[in-house]
């Protein structure tokens, strides 16, 4: 049997839910009204049902975030509210909490949430054995981690290919919380990450000044597919529940291509996860919508730079080099790809993103809504295209079709059409009419088909018409197009009834935990949580840090991402270039946040506290 490969689009509401199966999705996740990871991107129980009738037209799938941890006074209403999802047709949810599994639930899938912080091989085998179906990587992992957590369990593997990377491990940032009460556990980063910072050492110099250095380039891994599948990837999963239309429907498009070229060349081992095919008035390319420019980030290992030092906003295309300044003008390399309206974002003298309008693009030369003195030879990036943004933006610039034939054959009575899709689901009306030779006896067959393949806003296009009569029969054409509307509308109701959504019962397990002892960043924020991994044999659970923090003391991240590194002060990684070491705790200063960075070289990690915490300083 051929193994269905996946693409998991982002969904912030209704409309871009339908525009990313449009887009070529095979399923999308989506919020619900609450207790999502994105509290900004929530959706009433009837957008998600009329999301999931879409979807299943084109037999995909609907997958709800209910990812934040969850406090005791919230455990029945998030029960109920899953009751809710199974009855309108959703086909998975995707959780943190495992308070979740102790609950009285419908058999309804579940995926483990990348807020899990899905990194080992054991806890993922737990999690399968546990109810999960499918386990959400952590975007940590290189492709030997990969292969190996595969090998050691058969839960289905989802990992993220392209989007915004958070710099924590997922699940494990506390910034936000310690510092003004909003937990991203609770769907309220204020991502405190991609704020400027300056950097001094242990002497209490100043080594960076208002820099970004928590913020790192977006992931893009879309050219390792063949070795993720080859690793044990199923879902590819796009990042972005609160980007734009474009952005959704360009990295969908782009994606979709991408995989279709890989399916086809493996089609023996495997196939596409849902029916349809897509057509598009543009040509995709990730840079063209938002990003801060792009890292595989640890897939194949450490081995770049990953920081987007300068801005966290959206860096966007590179276009060329800026020539001269020349009056109210530039004059830049590439000009001519540029248009009225775009964009534009350079790095200043001070070493800050910077940006300009288009007022007017013209041979070449750039006239902008403000005239910024800008050094020759400065790197100049398109970040609002304008032109691409006006096509895509367009409902009919993605366009998704079912296969189908058509077969309009003669019965006793009257004849009958017959409508068959890609996925053999039968569709047949018949009408009662006299059989009447055409004028002249000639064959009007083609007339025929020109009717019966006229679509239209219908999802499905005629591939194939077959018209099986003993004579040359006269039918009006207002019979033929009634008799083809009403055969695909009746197929409609044929697709969504003969779809299949699967369903697991959710059973009390008691195999053990990998661990006897759980720190604050398991996130246990409520009893049944707690009765979880006690029945799992879980001895010791200390609180979720949003209910225990010390104020001013406490370690609020842990991440892979490291600003050693980054300065090529790596004692690993440049011993032979390391030059002066610097002077430890190394310090992030950022008006009255003050952050001390430890760095952990065994496991390759970095860990930021706040600024009274007390710990030693490892020798390298």
């Amino acid at each position: 049997m051929k193994k269905k490969i996946e693409i998991l689009a982002p969904a912030k509401d209704l409309i871009q839910g339908i525009a990313a199966i449009n887009s070529g999705a095979d399923a999308v996740y989506i919020g619900a009204p609450q207790f999502g990871a994105r509290s900004n991107a929530t959706n009433s129980i009837e957008d998600v049902g009329e999301l999931v009738k879409y979807a299943h037209l084109f037999y995909a799938q609907v997958f709800v975030v209910i990812n934040t941890i969850l406090y005791d006074n919230e455990l029945e209403t998030c029960r109920k509210m899953i009751w809710d999802l199974y009855d309108i047709g959703v086909d998975a949810l995707i959780i943190q909490d495992m308070a979740i599994l102790e609950m009285d639930l419908p058999p309804i899938i579940l995926h483990a949430s990348t807020q899990a912080n899905n990194r080992d091989a054991d806890k993922i085998k737990f999690l399968k054995e546990a109810g999960m179906k499918r386990v959400v990587l952590a975007r940590e992992l290189n492709l030997h981690q990969i292969k190996e957590i595969s090998e050691a369990s058969d839960v289905e593997l989802e990992f993220f290919v392209t989007g915004a990377l958070c710099v924590s491990f997922s699940g494990n940032c506390y910034m936000s919380v310690a510092n003004g009460e909003r937990s991203a556990n609770r769907g309220s980063c204020a991502q405190n990450c991609r704020l400027p910072y300056n950097l001094i050492d242990g002497n209490g110099d100043t080594l960076i000044k208002n820099s970004h250095l928590l913020s790192i380039k977006d992931f893009d891994v879309t050219d390792q597919i063949p070795n993720l599948i080859e690793a044990g990837i199923c879902s590819f999963k796009i990042e972005g529940r609160l980007k734009d239309i474009v952005y959704v429907k360009n990295n969908v498009s782009f994606l979709r291509q991408k995989l279709d070229s890989f399916l086809e060349a493996n089609s023996h081992k495997y196939t596409k996860a849902s029916s349809g095919s897509c057509t598009y008035t543009f040509d995709s390319a990730l840079n063209r919508t938002f990003n801060r420019g792009y890292t595989d980030y640890f897939v194949n290992e450490r081995h770049q730079s990953i920081g987007s030092w300068e801005s966290p906003k959206s860096k966007g295309q590179y276009i060329g080099k800026l020539i001269q300044t020349v009056g109210n003008s530039y004059e830049i390399e590439n000009g001519d790809l540029l248009n009225n309206g775009d964009g534009l974002c350079f790095i200043n003298d001070n070493n800050e993103a910077d940006g300009i309008y288009v007022n007017r693009a013209e041979n070449g030369f750039v006239y902008p809504n403000v005239l910024k003195e800008i050094k020759n030879g400065t790197f100049i990036y398109r970040n609002n295209d304008a032109a691409f943004i006006k096509i895509v933006e367009r409902e009919d610039s993605a366009v998704r079709k079912i296969s189908t034939t058509l077969l309009l054959s003669e019965i006793e009575n009257g004849f009958e059409l017959t409508a068959t899709d890609e996925d053999e689901n039968e569709s047949s009306i018949s009408l009662i009419h006299p059989k009447e030779q055409t004028k002249n006896n000639e064959s009007i067959e083609e007339n025929f088909k020109i009717n019966l393949a006229k679509t239209g806003f219908t999802p499905y296009k005629i591939d194939e018409i077959t018209i099986e009569f003993s004579g040359n029969w006269f039918l009006p054409i207002s019979k033929i197009n009634e008799m083809r509307r009403t055969v695909l509308e009746q197929l409609t109701e044929i697709r969504l009834a003969n779809y299949h959504r699967e369903e697991q019962p959710i059973v009390k397990t008691s195999h053990p935990y990998p661990e006897e002892k759980l720190d604050f960043m398991y996130n246990v924020a409520n009893k049944s949580a707690r009765k979880f991994y006690e029945r799992h044999g879980v001895t010791e659970i200390e609180k979720a840090f949003e209910l225990q923090w010390d104020p001013g003391k406490s370690r609020v991240m842990t991440t892979k991402y490291c600003i050693k590194y980054e300065l090529e002060k790596c004692p690993k990684y440049h011993k032979d270039t390391l030059g002066v070491k610097v002077k430890e705790p190394l310090v992030l200063k950022q008006g009255e946040l003050e952050y001390k960075l430890k760095f952990n070289c065994k496991p390759c990690e970095m860990e930021i506290w706040e600024k009274d915490a007390e710990f030693e300083i490892e020798e390298d």
